[in-house]
């Protein structure tokens, strides 16, 4: 009900009249989970129990609880303790879309690692290596740049991952693991 005070001496009624407006929609955080990486995130992933997710950066993925904001576990570290020892980097990462226990992970040498979290806490050791064999005679001084994994996606029915790098797309069987 809308209250209206007449100007004096005038009988008249002002119906209001709605003008159009453009729209803004305006996106804030519900929460923000913070301070458990040191180098750029190239990578996050929504496990299928809808509870955990992970995020990747250059040397570690970490595992969260979308419940918890303070706190992750470091599920993957590839990092050396003397870091001119370093050979390779976590490209992406990206969760199994039927099996919570399962991730994959690649990295900059061309190599893709499913890990099953149910081995260890920190999955130091892969279930499964990715990796198509190098040809000796193209070997040049760009083949590890080109080959390093930009993106990994693991298919809707969890049979076939899909791999990209700089030259190339690949399609995985899981249960093939030396050749796509």
């Amino acid at each position: 009900r809308f209250n209206y005070r007449y100007p004096q001496g005038s009988n008249t009624r002002r119906v209001p009249i709605i003008k159009p407006m453009e729209l803004m929609v305006e996106a804030s955080p519900r929460r923000i989970f913070a301070n458990a990486h040191t180098y750029h995130i190239n990578s996050i992933s929504v496990n299928s129990d809808q509870e955990t997710y992970l995020s990747a950066d250059d040397l570690r993925i970490n595992l969260w609880h979308l419940e918890i904001t303070d706190q992750s576990f470091n599920i993957v570290d590839i990092k050396p303790s003397n870091m001119e020892e370093l050979t390779e980097v976590i490209t992406a990462a990206e969760f199994h879309p039927l099996e919570c226990n399962l991730f994959v992970y690649s990295s900059s040498k061309g190599t893709i690692r499913l890990c099953d979290m149910r081995q260890a806490a920190l999955c130091d050791r892969h279930s499964k290596l990715f990796e198509e064999p190098e040809d000796p005679t193209n070997r040049s001084f760009f083949s590890e740049i080109i080959s390093s994994i930009s993106d990994v996606k693991v298919s809707n029915s969890g049979r076939y991952m899909i791999s990209r790098d700089y030259l190339s797309v690949k399609v995985w069987d899981l249960h093939m693991e030396t050749k796509p």
